[in-house]
């Protein structure tokens, strides 16, 4: 545990230490007593304004792992439709995906959820967003909302994309943890979707299971335990 906490204080520090970099050395390069010049200041405009973006949605990616390390199974607990659910984030996922992806929906409708609806939509984007971003353009990707032969629910997004190597699927959901550090700056990630999309999965029981190939694709899914499962007339 003490590991975990100075590796963790350490990956905080350097995910906020770049943006803070590059906004300091723009305005030490901007002169104080008069307006920057038009030559430097769209470039040290548009730096920043990315940069402090990024560390505002870390921070704040930070304080949703803390609230749910705090929040309780039933705390917020209502009726949700999920399948009502899951179309709206298909939808979000096409604009994402500027049309560029095939993205399609395989759901049953009675397929209702006793959880705090915030908590889900975090879960299920994190991985339908995360398909987009990581498939080229063309590929497909394959959201299924279906039910199990234990009464729960199975949820399942696959994509055809770049895939990934085995060495690094069984630490996907550590905080910070990137497979290319480079290319998940640059696509805007921070390291922590799959840990909260872990996070709220354990307060529903279940676990995040991950499997892939390189330049095959991936599938990542979890099961939902039946205690959780309401029908659509309990809205």
């Amino acid at each position: 545990m003490e590991q975990m906490r100075k590796d963790f204080i350490a990956n905080v520090s350097h995910e906020l230490r770049t943006p803070l970099t590059v906004m300091r050395g723009y305005l030490e390069m901007l002169p104080n007593d008069e307006a920057p010049s038009m030559g430097i200041w769209p470039q040290a405009h548009k730096m920043m304004s990315e940069q402090s973006q990024r560390m505002e949605a870390l921070v704040e990616q930070l304080m949703t792992l803390t609230r749910l390390e705090n929040a309780q199974p039933t705390q917020y607990a209502k009726p949700t439709d999920v399948p009502a659910l899951l179309e709206k984030i298909q939808s979000d996922a096409i604009a994402l995906s500027n049309n560029q992806h095939e993205i399609t929906l395989n759901i049953d409708k009675s397929l209702w959820m006793l959880t705090d609806k915030e908590q889900l939509r975090s879960a299920f984007s994190n991985l339908i967003f995360n398909a987009v971003k990581y498939t080229p353009a063309g590929g497909k990707i394959e959201i299924e909302w279906l039910s199990d032969d234990k009464g729960g629910a199975k949820f399942c997004c696959k994509d055809n994309g770049q895939g990934i190597a085995p060495e690094h699927i069984s630490r996907l959901t550590e905080r910070f943890y990137r497979i290319d550090e480079a290319r998940t700056r640059d696509s805007g990630g921070s390291g922590l979707g799959l840990s909260i999309v872990n996070r709220i999965l354990k307060i529903h029981d279940s676990k995040l299971t991950i499997t892939s190939r390189r330049q095959v694709g991936s599938q990542f899914g979890f099961v939902i335990n039946k205690k959780f499962i309401c029908p659509p007339e309990s809205q």
